[in-house]
């Protein structure tokens, strides 16, 4: 049980570091730093978009619009930190001490 509970650590992580990415990618393309026609810098942006787009937009509707300020990247950041921490103060020592 504690493998299944390092692995949801892991992806929560992981996700955690697309969203840093996809926002600072966001910026980038906003002061034109990068190139949005290169291929490569395409595909990432397009992969990135695919990978939080989803989360954003539900996170979205429930913020008031604020113009050209998106703060969805930082709310599901700080959920991420909630389940993170969530699941290290509360499920791993549930779980040592039933002894899964």
């Amino acid at each position: 049980m504690l493998a299944v509970i390092q692995v949801v650590l892991l992806a929560l992580n992981i996700y955690w570091w697309i969203i840093i990415a996809s926002a600072v990618l966001s910026w980038l393309y906003a002061f034109n730093i990068v190139n949005g026609g290169n291929a490569f810098v395409d595909s990432v942006g397009t992969f990135l978009f695919k990978m939080t787009e989803p989360v954003f937009r539900r996170v979205r509707r429930f913020l008031p619009d604020l113009g050209g300020i998106d703060l969805s990247p930082l709310v599901v950041l700080l959920g991420i930190f909630f389940l993170q921490q969530l699941i290290l103060i509360y499920v791993v020592p549930a779980v040592y001490q039933a002894g899964i």
